[in-house]
């Protein structure tokens, strides 16, 4: 299948960063990511022509990365992000490559989901200060508070949230329309406090940028300095869990699961493409006790 003709990877790789970006939509942490990885690729395999990339290279990269005891989490995202550079091959620059199907990513062992407790999360919240020492109002503390309300109502990723425009919510409906991860488009729903939060926020700010979370300096806040902030208040909230806003998400979820919530519905909420995705983050984290309560409840809902 060697296709002299055809761009090498890294000849190929400006434009594989725009495909990314403009029509498969990441993050751009994700984009950095992918990046990394493919370059990593090509130190160990070679700067081939795309239409030369075959089975075996990505056969003989895994073996060497097994050999060096690296994990199987960072092989599959090094595989990943080829096999994408080759959809871009493909779909774009209408190059013959090999049969993607053929490629096989490593299984990643399953993660332990963390998670945090009611009594954790309104800890962590009011943790927040949203007052000076004068008793002004600090904007910057209302505007993470209102961050965090919107991830814990909604579920959403931080880069979901992040891309929120003043006007995306439908305040009478309680939702927006996002275009989530793969580009795939799902309303997100959020509660009466988070609705609150988010109007005492704006009711604060002087400026006139659209998007709905912004720094003091009024520019959209970026995932970048959304981290810090998470790991300063975890310390001055004196909890032992590292907080993110992914652990809010699967905040959200498990909450969601244990008050009920059918697995199918959730994986709409989270907007994972696979229902195997929900399933095998969140089916486990139910206590025996919990699991049996609920079986209770259910057989006797079929029984009635």
């Amino acid at each position: 299948m060697k296709n002299v003709t055809s761009p090498t990877i890294i000849h190929s790789l400006p434009g594989f960063l725009d495909y990314m970006a403009a029509e498969r939509r990441f993050s751009p942490k994700t984009i950095k990511t992918y990046r990394e990885a493919v370059t990593y690729f090509t130190r160990q395999v070679g700067d081939l022509p795309l239409g030369g990339i075959t089975l075996n290279h990505f056969i003989s990269f895994k073996a060497r990365m097994g050999e060096r005891g690296t994990g199987e989490s960072r092989i599959a995202v090094i595989v990943n992000a080829m096999k994408c550079l080759l959809v871009y091959a493909r779909d774009v620059l209408q190059l013959p490559i090999l049969d993607l199907g053929a490629i096989k990513v490593p299984r990643a062992p399953r993660r332990q989901v963390s998670y945090l407790t009611a009594a954790e999360l309104e800890t962590f919240l009011a943790a927040i200060p949203l007052r000076t020492w004068t008793g002004k109002a600090r904007l910057s503390g209302f505007g993470f508070r209102t961050l965090v309300e919107t991830l814990s109502a909604t579920g959403m990723r931080i880069s979901e949230a992040l891309s929120l425009d003043r006007d995306s919510i439908n305040r009478e409906r309680k939702e927006a329309v996002i275009i989530g991860k793969g580009n795939r488009q799902r309303t997100v729903f959020f509660t009466d406090r988070a609705l609150e939060w988010i109007t005492r926020y704006l009711d604060l700010r002087g400026d006139s940028n659209p998007a709905l979370f912004v720094t003091l300096k009024g520019t959209r806040l970026s995932i970048d300095a959304v981290e810090p902030m998470f790991r300063r208040h975890t310390q001055w909230a004196g909890l032992e869990k590292r907080v993110t806003p992914h652990m809010i998400r699967h905040t959200t979820a498990t909450t969601l699961l244990r008050n009920g919530c059918p697995i199918g519905f959730i994986k709409e909420i989270l907007g994972h493409a696979n229902l195997e995705t929900t399933c095998r983050y969140y089916l486990g984290i139910m206590s025996q006790a919990d699991t049996k309560k609920a079986h209770q409840t259910y057989s006797n809902l079929t029984q009635a």
